[in-house]
C-alpha cells in the first residue's frame, strides 16, 4: 500500500505530564486514526459511572499546521464493548490552539468503566480544512428534495 507523505504536527508534553506516555501512535499501517492516551495526574485512575463523562487530559499540546485540524474518535472497541464514547464527537482541534489536549470520554454503557493512566481512550484523525465564504441571497436553487429533510428519503 502506497502512503501520502505524512504532514508533521507538532507534539510536546504539559509540564506535569508523565512523559513515559507514548505519543499518539498508529497502531497498522493502514490506520487513518492514531490512538491517543489518558495521561492522568499522578497516574491515578478515572472510574466512569454509566452516563458520567469526563475530561480525560492526555499530556498533550499540539502545533496543527494552518490548513488542517485533528478530529478527535471514539475508539470502535471501546464502544462496542463497554459503551464507551465520545459525546461531542467528532471533536475538532482547530490549528490555532495551542492548550492543552483533553478528551471528553462518556461512559453510555449499562457497567462503571475505568480508565487508567496511558490507556488508549480515543484516536486523532489529520484532516484538511476547507473555509466557507457565507454569502446573503434573497433565494436558493430548487433541487428535487427541496426542503424535504429528517428521513424524508424513505427508508431503503
Amino acid at each position: 500500500m502506497t502512503l501520502s507523505p505524512a504532514i508533521p504536527v507538532k507534539v510536546t508534553f504539559d509540564d506535569t505530564a508523565d512523559r513515559d506516555v507514548p505519543l499518539p501512535s498508529y497502531e497498522t499501517t493502514g490506520a487513518a486514526g492514531a490512538d491517543v492516551r489518558a495521561n492522568l495526574p499522578d497516574r491515578a485512575s478515572v472510574i466512569l459511572a454509566p452516563g458520567e463523562r469526563v475530561l480525560v487530559p492526555t499530556g498533550l499540546r499540539l502545533e496543527i499546521p494552518a490548513g488542517y485540524e485533528i478530529q478527535i474518535r471514539p475508539r470502535s472497541g471501546l464502544a462496542l464493548k463497554h459503551g464507551i464514547t465520545l459525546p461531542n464527537t467528532p471533536g475538532t482541534i482547530d490549528s490555532d490552539y495551542r492548550g492543552p489536549l483533553g478528551v471528553i470520554v462518556m461512559n453510555a454503557g449499562q457497567e462503571a468503566f475505568t480508565i487508567a493512566h496511558g490507556d488508549r481512550i480515543a484516536q486523532m484523525i489529520l484532516a484538511p480544512v476547507v473555509q466557507a465564504r457565507f454569502e446573503l441571497t434573497d433565494n436558493l436553487s430548487d433541487t428535487e428534495r427541496g426542503a424535504g429533510g429528517f428521513g424524508s428519503t424513505g427508508r431503503s
